[in-house]
């Protein structure tokens, strides 16, 4: 069983996505979270941590080596990457290491779950705002 993290999507009435614009993602060895929204290379985030290897996050299995993104890869948007010390290169994935991966990467994933839909309910509120030609809308039934 691979790493599997994901968020709730629905739709708003007029089509527009409570969820946010597909990213792809990177966790760092400290845990730091790197967020692409343009199509990128592995090659490029491989140059710039020479000390390290990609392991896409659905493909990591409990008592199996970890397996490493190609260099000529494109990396894929709604996917979480691991980026893992090179040492690690031949090393079989441990439940325990699993989970402590899972954990590092929940925490800034999270984060960024809340800035979003803190970000929506703004917007939300801003798009309510009846604009000076418009009618005005009840939000609300009146009980």
């Amino acid at each position: 069983m691979g790493i599997c993290l994901s968020s709730q999507c629905s739709t708003t009435k007029g089509g527009n996505s409570s969820r946010p614009p597909p990213t792809t993602k990177i966790i760092h060895p400290n845990g730091k979270l790197q967020e692409f929204r343009q199509p990128i290379r592995a090659s490029l985030i491989l140059s710039q941590n020479p000390n390290c290897f990609l392991c896409n996050s659905e493909l990591m299995y409990v008592d199996s080596r970890l397996p490493h993104v190609p260099e000529d890869e494109q990396l894929q948007p709604d996917q979480i990457y691991f980026l893992m010390p090179l040492s690690k290169s031949q090393a079989t994935l441990s439940l325990q290491e699993l989970c402590s991966l899972a954990i590092k990467a929940s925490e800034p994933l999270s984060h960024l779950n809340k800035v979003f839909r803190d970000q929506n309910v703004v917007k939300f509120v801003l798009d309510s705002v009846p604009q000076a030609d418009q009618p005005t809308k009840r939000l609300c039934s009146k009980s």
